[in-house]
């Protein structure tokens, strides 16, 4: 499974490539503006940071945008800034022909803000390169989301599409798991919540028992 970090702070991206080596980065116009500057300067920023890799950084158009022709004039925009730019499309209408339209021009698409296991199906049609399905809005409105995440990876599988799928708004240890037992391809999730769960009160507590007897040994 690949991990993918879910910000636009530069500190953050650094850090987590250097310590996790993360996979990739996704970004939202919530993070771009946590950063305090503007989009075109923060997206470039990113992809500095990962120039000359394979790692993705997911980048999204205008989300006023409701019209396929502005959806792919402004994704053909920012794509053409990086390589490792992939285009982030919400999931409406209009924009499941734009994303057969980029497909074909090589530009790849992550249809964002997928909510419903359809919706992920018409995303996979139209040629999406990667499907985001997000639970933690889902699981916060009490809705399930085991099955949603085993139901998309299921028809994605069933047809051989070749989207991968990204599961997103994660917001714990626990999901992180169960996205990776529904066999996702990715996740991504913050900094906090990566950080949270590879750490374990248990592992803690065993450190410091082993350490207090490794203080009273002698050794040589």
């Amino acid at each position: 499974m690949k991990f993918f970090l879910d910000s636009a702070k530069i500190d953050e991206i650094d850090y987590a490539l250097d310590t996790f080596d993360i996979d990739g980065v996704t970004t939202n116009p919530r993070h771009i503006l946590s950063t305090g500057k503007p989009f075109l300067t923060t997206i470039k920023e990113i992809a500095n940071l990962i120039e000359g890799t394979e790692k993705t950084i997911s980048v999204e158009v205008n989300p006023h945008f409701m019209d396929t022709g502005q959806m792919i004039a402004e994704a053909q925009k920012l794509a053409e800034l990086s390589p490792n730019f992939v285009i982030k499309l919400q999931c409406v209408e209009p924009a499941f022909k734009a994303i057969r339209v980029l497909a074909e021009q090589d530009i790849r698409v992550n249809c964002t803000l997928v909510f419903s296991a359809v919706q992920a199906l018409e995303a996979m049609r139209s040629g999406a390169f990667y499907i985001s399905p997000f639970i933690g809005w889902k699981e916060a409105n009490a809705e399930e989301i085991r099955g949603f995440v085993e139901d998309v990876v299921a028809i994605r599988d069933n047809y051989d599409f070749e989207s991968e799928i990204i599961v997103a708004a994660v917001r714990n240890a626990r999901q992180i798991a169960d996205a990776a037992v529904a066999n996702a391809d990715i996740v991504t999730a913050g900094l906090e919540v990566y950080q949270t769960g590879f750490d374990h009160p248990y592992t803690r507590d065993g450190i410091q028992k082993f350490s207090d007897f490794w203080d009273q040994t002698l050794y040589e």
